[in-house]
């Protein structure tokens, strides 16, 4: 009787503790909708950025953010469009870039354009070489 008390409490004990493994693992991954997800961009901490890179002014700055914004509010909407084909999306993205670009060397000194240009050309590259 001892035997038959310790095989099931054995059992319990086994399926208890395997049915905390399978729901810890549940937790520690992401589901797979979410591990393709890119976080939001933040428009004030890419003016942040831009301005420790091109040396701007605090105006400057401030005048970059509504530009980022409305360009990271423009390409969530393109890539959330699905009656965009591929081509078409990535032609409608080019555009908004280079219309950024332009609206963000509006507010840029020549100096800092000459930056600016040669930051993008190295971003270019860089993604280009698939980092």
């Amino acid at each position: 009787m001892k035997n038959r008390y310790l095989t099931i409490a054995l059992a319990l004990g086994i399926g208890s503790g395997l049915g905390l493994t399978a729901m810890a693992q549940d937790q520690q991954a992401p589901p797979p909708a979410q591990q393709n997800q890119r976080p939001a961009p933040d428009p004030a901490r890419q003016a942040q950025h831009l301005a420790k890179k091109l040396g701007l002014t605090a105006d400057q700055q401030s005048q970059l953010v509504p530009i980022l914004a409305n360009r990271d509010q423009q390409a969530m909407a393109l890539r959330s469009d699905t009656s965009l084909n591929p081509q078409d999306r990535r032609a409608k993205m080019q555009g908004l870039r280079q219309d950024s670009d332009a609206k963000i060397k509006s507010v840029l000194t020549e100096a800092q354009k000459q930056q600016y240009d040669a930051m993008r050309q190295q971003e270019h590259e860089h993604a280009r070489q698939g980092h």
